[in-house]
């Protein structure tokens, strides 16, 4: 079975309520449709102006006329008077399909959201960030992309997609978050490498330096994971090599996790596995969020809404 194929099986055991907010897309009017009759879903789609939305047996709502709005606009005018909000701009901004959608999860009235076939990584993560808000102790929201290769092995590689230059804090929190969403996906328990140029003291750089202090307060969590830094990519993949580097390490030569010291170096790694590895890419898996809000590549088909959907399904936790 390949990773694809069981994150729709367990999706489908967990059945989740999931919204996706831009049904003006015709990609997401066919992904919505396709999780629901194949039951890896329950879909809330909203109503975009001038939509025309024909589904069968999907809830629509129309965030302009729904009666939950006046609630939603009340609890975003809380979270953002400190910003200078009104009440009357918390009213329409909530009316945004984003917005709403994201009011929908931090409600409690939806379980994730996807969203991004129409908007921008930015527009999403705002509405996200704003309105759900960051995971209690979360310094930052990342993500990860989930490496598939032809022979079966899974990867996962983090961050990639969201923050320029972590600092030693947020690098430590997107290692912890990349090891919790790698399980929650995949079953697999995480051994997480922190990459750098340097294994175990071997350079001495101020780059060097910033993983050695993330994988130091990484530590302090409470951590129930193999992971350990700063290790180059061939000690911690190779197994001859990581016993050379890093003979007193549990993750060098067969780590799963990787984190890359800046998006630099991330987004490079996965795109140079995508094209000479031949591995799939599945993400940018959002994380560091109180409840799974989910991003989408504007150039994706419907098959990879559907994906994300069933990822962001496994991602929440039931409290």
């Amino acid at each position: 079975m390949s990773i694809i194929e069981s994150i729709r099986e367990k999706a489908a055991s967990h059945k989740k309520r999931i919204v996706l907010p831009r049904s003006s897309d015709e990609r997401v009017i066919k992904a919505a449709q396709f999780l629901q009759d194949e039951e890896l879903a329950d879909v809330i789609l909203l109503r975009n102006k001038d939509s025309k939305v024909e589904t069968q047996n999907i809830e629509v709502l129309d965030p302009e006329t729904d009666e939950k709005l006046q609630e939603f606009a009340e609890a975003f005018y809380q979270k953002r008077k400190h910003k200078g909000i009104t009440e009357e701009q918390a009213l329409e901004i909530v009316k945004d399909p984003l917005f709403f959608g994201a009011s929908l999860v931090s409600a409690g009235y939806a379980d994730g959201c996807v969203a991004g076939s129409v908007s921008t990584t930015g527009d999403v993560l705002k509405a996200a960030i704003q309105t759900i808000g960051l995971k209690k102790g979360s310094n930052v929201v990342s993500s990860i992309f989930l490496m598939s290769f032809p022979d079966g092995k899974v990867f996962s590689y983090g961050d990639c997609a969201v923050v320029p230059y972590p600092t030693s804090d947020q690098l430590a929190t997107i290692a912890f978050d990349s090891a919790v969403s790698h399980k929650l996906i995949t079953g697999a328990e995480p051994k997480v490498a922190m990459l750098s140029f340097s294994t175990k003291g071997s350079a001495q750089h101020e780059r060097v330096e910033l993983v050695q202090q993330a994988f130091e307060k990484l530590k302090e969590y409470n951590i129930d994971f193999a992971v350990d830094g700063e290790l180059q990519f061939d000690a911690a993949f190779v197994e001859s090599v990581g016993k050379r580097k890093a003979p007193d390490s549990e993750v060098a030569g067969n780590s799963n996790v990787y984190i890359f010291p800046n998006l630099d170096a991330g987004n490079i790694a996965y795109k140079i596995t995508e094209r000479l590895a031949g591995a799939t890419a599945t993400g940018p898996i959002i994380q560091g969020l109180a409840k799974p809000m989910m991003d989408l590549s504007r150039g994706c088909e419907w098959d990879d809404i559907v994906n994300t959907a069933c990822v962001c399904s496994l991602m929440v936790i039931d409290v």
